[in-house]
């Protein structure tokens, strides 16, 4: 059974920081591309950040140079590190993979940046 848990979300100030995290259970994580969404209310889930099996990233424009993905294989966890923090970060970010044609998601967790 493939479970996705998130954690370090929060409330931040305008330009500060937040380190995202979610751990993998019920895969071989080291082969399973990765990657972090967020979904803002009354909008539409979208992607922030991938990281293959093979460490290539990918960054939606709005976060690029701001926002670094990256994976631990050893602790079956991938994170996100969130600088520079911008009120229009607000959302729930979500933890993502897929297999055999199947969407794996976690429970989300709350950021929530003031300005």
């Amino acid at each position: 059974q493939v479970q996705l848990v998130e954690s370090g979300g929060g409330l931040v100030q305008a330009g500060g920081s937040l380190r995202l995290s979610c751990v993998a259970s019920g895969i071989r994580f080291s082969i399973f591309d990765m990657g972090w969404y967020r979904q803002a209310p009354g909008k539409q889930r979208d992607v922030v950040a991938t990281i293959t099996s093979g460490d290539s990233t990918n960054y939606a424009g709005s976060v690029k140079g701001r926002f670094t993905i990256s994976r631990d294989n050893a602790k079956n966890t991938v994170n996100l590190q969130m600088d520079s923090l911008k009120p229009e970060d607000t959302a729930v970010y979500y933890c993502r993979t897929a297999w055999g044609g199947r969407d794996f998601w976690g429970q989300g967790t709350q950021v929530t940046v003031s300005s």
